[in-house]
């Protein structure tokens, strides 16, 4: 089963946004990542996470342009994350689907416990 999900480098005075997992699949539970989620039947990548960001975090953002992807077989899925750059706009931070959240600077990324499917972008990220 092949899954497209789509993850926000949303950044903010010069430091980027990463979210620690408390639902969903055990593969990332726990885990901190950059923050995004499925796209729908019919719907744009672009959409799709500018929808999953308003829905997991009441956040506006815009997003810009797609960056890279990865694709990452867990045990029961193959999961192809797609990172777009996005603009952030606004909006009071609630957590809907993850324990904590923070702004981190690029150079820390690989420094926490991260999913997966997004080690690979952060490594981009990072460099």
């Amino acid at each position: 089963m092949n899954i497209v999900v789509v993850a926000a480098l949303i950044k903010k005075d010069d430091k980027i946004l990463i979210a620690k997992r408390a639902t969903g699949d055990e593969n990332v539970l726990g885990k901190w990542e950059l923050p995004g989620g499925k796209v729908e039947i019919n719907e744009s990548e672009e959409h799709a996470i500018e929808r999953e960001i308003l829905e997991e975090f009441e956040l506006k953002i815009k997003a810009k342009k797609y960056v890279k992807n990865n694709i990452c077989k867990y045990p029961k899925k193959t999961v192809d994350l797609r990172l777009y750059e996005c603009e952030y706009l606004g909006g009071q931070f609630r957590l809907h689907d993850h324990s904590e959240y923070k702004w981190i600077e690029r150079s820390e990324i690989l420094n926490y416990d991260l999913a997966p499917a997004d080690i690979p972008l952060a490594q981009y990220i990072k460099e």
